[in-house]
């Protein structure tokens, strides 16, 4: 119930639902009573066990109610009785429908508006979940599994709504319907009603201990759940790979001992939950059989009680044993939701590490100067940068060059504060990128990465995800720039055109030409190009090196660069070993010095 506590904040905004739901269920549980109490009198006259009332009843006060309703029935009842008995028992099933059809007209009226409650949570809850994935770090993502955030955000949260609606049913309706009729066999019998009692704590001790471990089994099954949709996940991304190396066996073995150790998991599950119902009912009717029993002696041997209040009284009491095995199911809905709502608010509790500033600075324009003052980072206790420095001027271009793991991905990370520093700053115009609100800092900076990321929808769309107000026109400027206007417009459907899951209906050079065009569309200040050749033939990265250079012709770059041959006309390249600056300066100078850059050229031209 803890965390159920918090979940129902996501209920506010649909209370009036859950008033409504709230009222009807009333009705449900009072009509759900009524229903049996009415049959009482009419029982008795029909049955001819008590004195006809020949005149009407006059009603003399609140303190009398009770046996003004009462003799206003046998008034009717003993009226139509002594004319026709069929007439009399027409009259008992109609009014007895009448009731029932009631109860189960509130009963609609109730499950109605709770559906809109109920739904209006998951649409909420999942929404809050979402917009959390979108907002936490890149790096809370180094450390949890795709496919286990995937289920957090489905069969979760779906857990959680049906566990919802049982935990509405277990506080509303059905202990209503049991109060209300509890009440009316008090009515009927104050001595075979705590008698009942007597087995009501002995029922709950037996089902509570069932459901005990529930919550344990639960969270069991629903992590096991989120292992075997990454493997599937990693399975769809890497399919080619997969191929390659004939390792579908390896893979499938993995997926195979996942979803056997689920199929145990949800056994034990299933089969200690599946056990509450016929315990449930086995007990219910073990009451039964006791009150058939106690009751019939006070009937038969005692005289204490009529026989058609008895009728009644055994109506009322299998009345109560729906609700009750209702609360039974529901509150082992409970355990497993409480399993699923730990899994979700784990998620909504993280607290996002990167996060924006109170009253940042939301700077329109980038002015004088980027610059990394003594940076250290490290991941994992593993350090990337010691003490780097790097001052990036308006208008230069800057190169980043290393061997792989020397830290020129990180930087570009950090600049665009995917991860934040370890120790020192980041400062644009002099202000700590820290205390810049994150969409204002990213406004300023276009990026390129390595890896061509782009999403199953048009290629417009694609190019338009970094200024969707753009025209069709600037669209296509900007294809042109990146050079790829000339095979877009070879595409079935030109612009319009889908290019599949993760593009995969281009080749490498298209998607990152397409990738390249979205970064031209937003025209930021600052450019940022992490090894944004790479995946590019050389007839392409020819094509598309011009069209670079042409871009960052007055505009701040930071080049991050396998291909040295990208570089040359660089104001100040920089080499990086082992997260610290061996060396720096131009194409020209560094060449003269023969020094680490002069040997990495010549690796690449041997090769």
């Amino acid at each position: 119930m803890h965390y159920f506590r918090k979940i129902l904040r996501f209920a506010k905004p649909y209370q009036r639902y859950g008033a409504l739901n709230i009222f009807f269920n009333v009705l449900y549980a009072l009509f759900s009573a009524l229903s049996f109490v009415a049959l009482i009198p009419m029982l008795e006259v029909l049955f001819e066990q008590t004195e006809p009332i020949t005149e009407a009843p006059v009603y003399t006060g609140i303190g009398e109610l009770e046996s003004y309703i009462k003799d206003s029935l046998y008034f009717k009842m003993g009226a139509v009785a002594a004319d026709d008995k069929m007439q009399a028992l027409l009259w008992v099933i109609g009014l007895v429908l009448v009731l029932f059809l009631l109860k189960n007209i509130f009963n609609y009226l109730a499950m109605y508006f709770i559906t809109f409650l109920r739904n209006g949570v998951l649409k909420d809850l999942r929404n809050a979940l979402y917009d959390k994935i979108v907002s936490l770090p890149i790096s809370f993502y180094s450390e949890k599994r795709k496919g286990d955030v995937i289920a957090r955000i489905t069969s979760d949260v779906l857990e959680i709504q049906h566990s919802f609606l049982s935990i509405l049913e277990l506080i509303v309706r059905e202990p209503l319907t049991i109060l209300f009729t509890i009440g009316a066999m008090f009515l009927i019998s104050v001595k075979l009603t705590l008698f009942v009692f007597i087995f009501i704590p002995l029922a709950g001790f037996l089902i509570s201990r069932i459901g005990k471990s529930l919550k344990r089994k639960s969270d069991r099954v629903q992590k096991e759940q989120g292992a075997f949709l990454s493997i599937v996940e990693e399975t769809l991304g890497g399919l080619k790979v997969i191929k390659a190396f004939n390792a579908e066996s390896i893979f499938s073995k993995e997926f195979t001992h996942s979803t056997s150790r689920f199929f145990r998991f949800s056994n034990s599950l299933l089969n200690r939950q599946n056990l509450a119902s016929p315990v449930g009912e086995f007990l219910g009717i073990l009451v039964i059989g006791v009150l058939l029993w106690f009751g019939g002696k006070m009937v038969l041997e005692d005289g204490t009680l009529e026989a058609s209040s008895f009728i009644a009284y055994m109506g009322l009491a299998y009345n109560i044993l729906t609700p009750a095995k209702a609360i039974s199911k529901a509150s082992y809905g409970v355990k497993k939701g409480n399993a699923a709502a730990e899994r979700v608010l784990e998620v909504l509790e993280t607290e996002n590490t990167i996060a924006d500033p109170e009253n940042g600075a939301t700077p329109a324009e980038f002015q004088t100067e980027l610059s990394l003052n003594n940076v250290s980072f490290a991941y994992e206790e593993q350090a990337v940068l010691r003490n780097f420095n790097l001052s990036v001027k308006k208008g230069q271009t800057v190169a980043l060059v290393g061997q792989s793991g020397s830290g020129k991905s990180t930087i570009a990370n950090l600049v665009t504060r995917f991860y934040d520093v370890s120790d020192g700053s980041i400062t644009i115009d002099g202000t700590d990128i820290r205390n810049i609100r994150k969409p204002a800092l990213r406004s300023l900076m276009g990026l390129v990465t390595q890896d061509s990321i782009l999403f199953n929808d048009t290629v417009r769309n694609n190019i338009l995800l970094s200024k969707p107000e753009a025209s069709q026109e600037e669209v296509e400027a900007a294809a042109r720039i990146a050079n790829a206007h000339d095979f877009i417009a070879a595409l079935p459907e030109v612009y319009d055109t889908n290019i599949g899951d993760s593009g995969n209906k281009l080749s490498g050079g298209q998607k990152q030409r397409l990738s390249i065009a979205r970064a031209v569309l937003k025209n930021p200040p600052i450019m940022i190009l992490d090894e944004a050749t790479s995946a590019l033939d050389t007839e392409s990265e020819r094509l598309v090196q011009q069209a670079l250079e042409n871009m960052m012709k007055g505009r701040t770059s930071l080049v991050i660069a396998h291909r040295l041959s990208t570089i040359q006309n660089a104001d100040q390249i920089v080499v990086l070993d082992r997260g610290e600056i061996v060396e720096s300066g131009s194409h020209k100078e560094l060449m003269a010095a023969k020094g680490a850059y002069y040997k990495l050229v010549g690796l690449q031209q041997i090769g």
